[in-house]
Formats: structure tokens, sequence, C-alpha cells
């Protein structure tokens, strides 16, 4: 056991697979026609991606993980490039005895290369989702939930409907309402008068009973950002997310969350340990939400989780894309405990609901995820790449909808 991660993993340390070497590393770029645009306050998507990626062992054993690749609209492909030309070689017939020893040389290897190219952000990302297929692997062959794996004690949590639209969303939250959901997050930074009526319109909806998550998207300065939380505490929402930029100086987080009754999130765009760590001591958030697909994995957000935790402040993994890492970030959530909240994107998008499990039915906003060994599923990557590669999408969007 290495010093970087003894005690850090006690749920698998319990179960020591020995050293395993990966003989395949796959990345599938799919994406998903969809009718209606997703739009946040900084870009809107035009299809749903996703980049599932798929280590197999000398075994013949398989582990499945997702890339996050929503951003920019040519990003799925980047990021499987990187994955097969860059990772590929590092991965394959390296002996791996532990996820966290892995996720650490790929970092590492690929530190100069992330530097000189300008592209650290794609580069963690593919090292996150390389990761997650690790760790899924780990969880199957000991024939183990993920959640139980990293140690959890039970696998029911709580989740919310995400990512509603600043236009057109109250068909979507009656419908999500009337799938078993009590929580959602809306899209705001759109203009004052715009997000006060929306907000003001969705809480008239949902009712009293459940709550309302804001999502700014980076929109605002401080100025703003103060400003709006003002108006915005009368209807008493779950969390005000990333009411600011992320690169944004620690004091200006330290001077909102003073002037802010709302509580504050944020997490999806820090990317490091030290990065979530500084958040953390100088309790400039009350609500922080690591995206395991875009940095970190298991093997770098799990100590950030248990670091949160400790701190009392409330952990809720952020999470937009595929339905391979909606669970990982569900086992996660299961695994660290406490009163965090699962996104689960409500826009339409198979690439997602074919593979949410049981995150697909919730009962008065809760899910359990059940006994099945690692995520719990297996894409067929040959029904899914024949009906969502990307060639096959673009055809779709080219030809119109049959």
């Amino acid at each position: 056991m290495t010093g970087t991660r003894k005690g850090a993993f006690p749920g698998l340390d319990e179960h020591d697979l020995g050293r395993l070497a990966i003989r395949k590393l796959d990345a599938f770029v799919l994406r998903a026609p969809i009718a209606t645009p997703v739009r946040t306050s900084f870009g809107t998507m035009t299809d749903r991606p996703a980049v599932f990626v798929r280590v197999t062992d000398e075994d013949g054993a398989e582990g499945w993980g997702e890339i996050w690749c929503n951003f920019p609209s040519v990003g799925a492909e980047h990021r499987a490039a990187l994955a097969s030309s860059v990772f590929q070689p590092l991965l394959t017939g390296h002996p791996v005895i532990h996820p966290a020893d892995t996720f650490e040389m790929l970092t590492q290897s690929t530190a100069v290369l992330a530097l000189q190219s300008g592209e650290p952000g794609p580069f963690a990302q593919v090292i996150a989702g390389i990761d997650l297929a690790l760790w899924d692997l780990w969880a199957r062959k000991a024939d183990l939930p993920l959640w139980r794996l990293l140690g959890g004690r039970s696998d029911e949590i709580g989740v919310y409907a995400s990512g509603l639209n600043p236009v057109g969303a109250e068909q979507l939250v009656r419908e999500k309402a009337q799938q078993g959901y009590i929580a959602f997050k809306l899209k705001i930074g759109f203009g004052r008068e715009q997000d006060l009526a929306n907000v003001g319109h969705i809480k008239q909806i949902i009712g009293p009973d459940c709550k309302l998550m804001l999502d700014a998207n980076q929109a605002w300065d401080l100025h703003t950002a103060v400003s709006m939380t003002g108006e915005l505490e009368s209807f008493g929402p779950g969390w005000l997310e990333e009411p600011m930029r992320c690169d944004r100086p620690m004091g200006e987080w330290q001077a909102l969350m003073e002037h802010s009754s709302v509580p504050i999130a944020a997490g999806e765009n820090l990317s490091g340990a030290d990065s979530f760590h500084s958040f953390i001591e100088s309790r400039s958030l009350s609500v922080i939400q690591p995206d395991a697909a875009k940095w970190g994995g298991i093997s770098g957000c799990w100590p950030v989780i248990t670091a949160i935790r400790a701190a009392g402040l409330r952990y809720c993994p952020h999470y937009l894309g595929g339905g391979v890492g909606l669970l990982a970030s569900a086992h996660l959530l299961a695994a660290a405990g406490g009163d965090g909240l699962l996104e689960v994107d409500a826009n339409p998008n198979p690439l997602r609901t074919l593979f949410s499990g049981p995150i697909a039915s919730p009962s008065k906003g809760r899910v359990a995820l059940g006994e099945a060994p690692g995520i719990g599923i297996t894409p067929n990557i040959d029904e899914l790449e024949e009906q969502y590669s990307h060639r096959a999408a673009r055809a779709e969007c080219k030809n119109g909808p049959a």
C-alpha cells in the first residue's frame, strides 16, 4: 500500500484483489439527437454527447466509465482521441494494484504533455473516465456494488431533477413531479427580470413542499451575485449554484457568503484537490459539488468528499451526461452518506435513461441502488454504436427525424 492512499479507501482495502493487468482500453463516442436544445448562460447543447470508456483486464473482465464531454461541441471526439492515442499505451499492460495508484501514474505521466498542449482540462477528464472504469472493474471483480466496495452502509440516496431551461420548463417540471421527484434545479443567469419571473413561476408550480435550487452557471460578477441573492432569498432556494466564475478570488466568495442567506454551491469546475481544500478550509461554500467524470474520478474525488463531510459541509455530486457516469456518481453519494442529493438531468437523453438503472424510478425523491456488482449495468455497445454513433447522429440531424 502506497503512502498516498493509506487509509483513504478503507472499503477497498478490505478487498485486496491483487495485481491486475489491463489488456485493452476502448473509448466510444455517442451522440443522441434532441428536439429541444439545452440552454445555459454560457452556451447551448444541440445534441447529447457521451464518451463511454471500457477497460478490459487479462481475464476478460470489464469495467465501465464515462468522460465529461459536453463542451465544446467537438469535445466528445477530442476526448476519445486523447484516450486512444495518449492513455491507451500507458494503461495497457500496466500492472494495476490499486485504482488510486494508476490514477496517480496517469496524472504524473501526462502532466508535462497537458501543460505543453495547454489542455489540462481534457487530460483530467480522460483520466477521470478511466478511473471510473477501473473502480467499476474492481467492484465487479469483488462481486460487490460500488457503493459497498467504497464502504457505504446504505444504497439509498436522494435525487433532484436538474437542467430546467429558462423557457418551456413548466411541462417538464410537472412530468418529473409525477415521476416521483420532489426537488428541482432551474437555470438562471439570463437577466434579472426573466430570472425572477421564472423562479416565481416554477415555485408556484411545485408548491411549498418541494425544494427548488438555482444554477447561474458562472454568469455574474460579485456585485450582481450579491444583488441577486438578496432578491432570490424570498423564494427560499435550496442553494444558488455557481453565481460567479470559479476562478474569482477567494475573497469574493467569502464576501458573497457573508452577504447571502441563500446557501452557495459550486465545485463542478474546480480541478485538483488543492482547489477543493481551499474552499473547504475557507468555508466559502455551503454545498460542494465535484464532478467525478470531469476531474478526479473516484480516486481523486473520494478524499475530497471525505474532507467535505468531515468539515460538516454538504456533498452533492454534479453530473450532466450519460447513464454510466450518473450511476458512478450515485454510488459515490451512497458511499459518502449524509443528506446530499444526486443531480439527475431532466431533459430528454436516451444515453442517460437507457443506463440509469434504478435512478429512473424515484419514489418521493429517493432511489435504492441495489446489490448488482459494480455500477449495476453493462452497456450493449454494439447496439449503441449502431444507433448513437456520432456518424449516425449527424446523419439523422441532416436528414431529419424519421
